[in-house]
């Protein structure tokens, strides 16, 4: 609205720009666009994925986000786990890299996966500097060192350079295991599992899944981060911030459409004003089949 009147002098209501906004997911939909991105990203070699709440109507729902560094597409859902992402159809046809942030539901999905590191490195951050952890100040430098050592190597370490580093991670995962233990028994036998201290939660992660943490020294195409992932996922959140919430779940997939329309176009170079030009007139840019 303050666009329209103060830089072309033409007065527009908020029903209007509600108009245009089911307008343009409407031709999302019914050009292909949608079913095209969703094919994109389930056939990329390498996938990014993140979720963040949203406020939908006053209830708490689940913003997805699925992109890569050419495409990005959004979906909203009630649940935030699988149901959510099979959904967003795109996880279940996916066969390459999927890296994440260790949301367990992810790994329900038969993909390779890759395990953001700078999650990783936050949180032995924490853990070096709260917890006094040294294993972690340790296995914080290792692990940026491997990163350095993978970008002068072009992408990916040779098997010799793999072992000598996967030597260090084992003695610092060994000396982790030394200073901070797991959690022990009661005397007196109890239900469940016993509760760990976030150090030693991140200690058990790094051994567990240590080929996710490490794909990126043998995989070229396996990144170190889940920052992409983050960065698509952020103006949603800026959304949040200055809107609070979305009044309905049509407004809120509306939303979710052109966002992720917008995305893509921006990582191939074309505007916003280009993009919302080439829809409103029923076409698509170059970059899309018969676009």
């Amino acid at each position: 609205q303050d666009y329209f009147v103060s830089q072309l002098d033409i007065p527009l209501s908020q029903g209007s720009i509600a108009n245009f906004i089911q307008q343009a997911a409407s031709r999302l939909e019914t050009t292909g666009y949608l079913k095209t991105a969703r094919q994109a990203l389930s056939g990329s070699d390498v996938l990014h994925a993140d979720e963040t709440g949203v406020n939908v109507a006053g209830d708490r729902q689940w913003l997805h986000c699925a992109g890569n560094d050419k495409w990005t597409y959004f979906t909203v859902h009630k649940k935030r786990g699988f149901e959510a992402m099979e959904a967003a159809d795109i996880l279940p046809h996916f066969n390459g890299i999927l890296c994440h942030d260790h949301w367990k539901t992810y790994f329900r999905f038969h993909c390779l996966h890759a395990l953001c590191n700078a999650h990783h490195l936050r949180e032995l951050t924490r853990a070096f500097e709260q917890d006094r952890q040294q294993w972690a100040g340790r296995m914080h430098a290792l692990l940026r060192l491997i990163n350095r050592a993978t970008h002068q190597a072009d992408g990916v370490l040779n098997d010799k350079e793999q072992q000598k580093y996967l030597r260090y991670y084992h003695r610092i995962l060994g000396a982790g295991e030394r200073e901070c233990p797991p959690p022990t028994p009661p005397e007196k036998d109890k239900p469940g599992r016993l509760k760990r201290s976030k150090a030693r939660n991140l200690l058990e992660r790094l051994g567990d899944y240590q080929d996710d943490v490490l794909r990126f020294m043998r995989d070229i195409r396996a990144p170190f981060t889940n920052n992409q992932g983050e960065r698509d996922i952020r103006m949603t959140k800026v959304h949040q911030k200055i809107s609070g919430c979305f009044r309905s779940v049509e407004g809120a997939d509306s939303f979710c459409a052109i966002r992720g329309y917008l995305s893509t176009c921006s990582k191939q170079h074309i505007p916003a004003s280009e993009a919302l030009r080439l829809l409103f007139n029923n076409k698509l840019p170059k970059f899309f089949p018969d676009g």
